[in-house]
């Protein structure tokens, strides 16, 4: 068994050379030759059953990113196509020698001098009994072999963390967004230096990657839209994509409309959430997120967007994925959509047939048979608000939501709808952060938007005070007393703890059902 200290040496074989002060990348500067020891295998037949016992002898190579059988290195061997397999790096060379090894074996080490009645003394041999074995049957000999390590070899963050000073290795930018081509950073000032060796570096390291930016500003604080300023730091400045979520397939201007890959979790819950035939109102749909996938199921969406950029993305992905028949797309204000909505689903009428598929097998011609009809409730069973930044000031719209007109139209016994609004937290509220999950039940942390940001743990007075603010200000919004519980019952709103944006900042689902005295209210009561 290796050392301690054999083990740290055998892990600094495998690392790239120390490249400090490198200004612009250069590849070729990225060369390691490993020196090891290799079973040079007689015949081709058995490299598999040896390669096996020998990977469970912990003889072999067994390394990330490294295979361990290769090419013979003696040139006329390997045209012929033999092979050999590398030992483990901490066989190395010194410690192999035998006290009989001479040039005339070109370095190799016969078996009859590794054997213990051959009369010859031997330094310690430092395999297992199995590979003393296969060299005793005349199966393989032990050979030097030089593994040549080159750029292609190394990951992003064993390059970057040679090139950047000691005083910034302790937080290697390692975090970051890929959306179709596009690789999204959000450098902090301390590594806007290397900015462009990282992009670079970035785009070799990950396949697809063709463009790499840096976000400038806050998300939101160009305009109300959720765009952002960046610049390009590597590739073609570029950011119409093609990504895939769910299934489903979105094309968009990455700079122009809002979408977070790492949010693909939290589209999948809420759409989990819903049920088929049900209707659901997104406020704030983007392209279509939950939109989509959840017309893909059999859901009833109206989708609004106030950005025009959007509005177009999720017209494009209506038609793209083949929805049309359960979501339609919008572009007003939200806090306008959600009456409208309200409104107008109370006099609409859909339906939607579901057909059984043609068989190849009948007539040119046939009709595919009706299987059933689905038709639109006349309510809302959902409402979804995802704009965490200002989503919770569009609560005082439900307020009044089915006025006396409307009332009437509304059956008897019918549920009000299950309202999703996302929010921040700020610092003072959870002042080290918390982890992800249900809020009364919490589950591990999950990554952030930065690039270097890192999670934090909660506590549970931590946790009791952000329920405690959400609930408190969708009370004041709704100016209706709500308390912390569970989704669906009475007055209570279940907060979920999607995920961390920034240090010390959190993202959150708070859900509840619409109280009637709300949604009924009559104006100045």
């Amino acid at each position: 068994m290796a050392s301690e200290k054999d083990t740290e040496l055998d892990s600094n074989m495998f690392r790239p050379p120390i490249a400090r002060g490198m200004q612009t990348l250069d590849r070729s500067f990225f060369q390691n030759i490993v020196r090891l020891k290799a079973a040079r295998v007689f015949d081709n037949k058995n490299i598999s059953k040896i390669r096996s016992q020998l990977e469970r002898s912990k003889d072999a190579l067994q390394q990330d990113r490294l295979a361990n059988v290769y090419p013979d290195p003696d040139p006329d061997r390997a045209k012929v196509g033999k092979k050999c397999i590398l030992l483990r790096p901490e066989v190395r060379q010194d410690s192999l020698s035998l006290a009989t090894t001479n040039e005339s074996t070109n370095g190799e080490i016969p078996h009859h001098q590794t054997n213990g009645d051959s009369g010859h003394k031997a330094t310690p041999w430092p395999h297992s009994s199995i590979l003393t074995e296969f060299v005793i049957q005349d199966l393989i000999s032990i050979i030097p072999y030089n593994l040549n390590l080159d750029y292609t070899y190394w990951p992003y963050h064993s390059i970057i963390a040679s090139i950047l000073p000691e005083s910034l290795r302790s937080e290697i930018p390692s975090g970051f967004s890929q959306v179709g081509h596009v690789v999204h950073l959000n450098l902090r000032e301390q590594y806007l230096p290397y900015k462009h060796l990282i992009a670079q570096i970035l785009i070799d390291k990950n396949p697809g990657a063709r463009t790499v930016i840096n976000k400038i500003d806050d998300v939101g604080e160009e305009n109300e839209f959720r765009t952002f300023k960046y610049e390009c730091l590597a590739g073609e400045d570029d950011l119409n994509v093609a990504v895939s979520e769910a299934g489903c397939e979105f094309k968009f201007d990455y700079g122009k409309v809002y979408w977070n890959p790492r949010l693909s979790t939290e589209h999948g819950r809420l759409v989990a959430l819903f049920q088929t035939g049900e209707a659901v109102c997104d406020v704030m749909a983007g392209i279509g997120p939950f939109a989509v996938p959840a017309g893909r199921k059999g859901v009833f969406v109206w989708g609004n967007d106030l950005n025009p950029e959007s509005y177009s993305g999720l017209t494009d992905a209506i038609a793209r994925n083949k929805v049309g028949g359960y979501v339609s797309a919008c572009n007003q204000d939200g806090r306008t959509f959600i009456k409208d909505a309200a409104r107008q689903l109370l006099e609409d009428e859909k339906k939607v047939e579901i057909k059984k598929k043609v068989s190849r097998k009948d007539p040119l011609g046939t009709k595919p048979e009706v299987l059933k009809v689905v038709e639109q409730p006349k309510t809302f069973q959902h409402y979804v608000l995802n704009l965490p930044a200002s989503a919770l000031t569009f609560l005082p719209s439900f307020i009044g939501l089915y006025p006396p007109e409307l009332r009437e139209k509304v059956s008897e016994g019918t549920m009000m709808p299950l309202v999703h609004v996302y929010c921040f937290s700020t610092k003072d509220e959870l002042e080290a952060g918390v982890s992800s999950g249900n809020m009364n039940e919490p589950t591990n942390p999950i990554g952030d938007d930065n690039i270097d940001g890192h999670p934090t743990v909660h506590t549970d007075a931590q946790e009791d005070n952000a329920i405690a603010k959400i609930c408190a200000i969708v009370s004041q919004q709704l100016q209706h007393e709500m308390r912390p519980g569970r989704m669906g019952d009475k007055d209570a709103v279940e907060v979920w703890d999607v995920r961390d944006v920034a240090p010390k900042k959190r993202m959150f689902c708070a859900s509840f059902r619409l109280p009637e005295d709300v949604a009924f209210r009559v104006s100045g009561r």
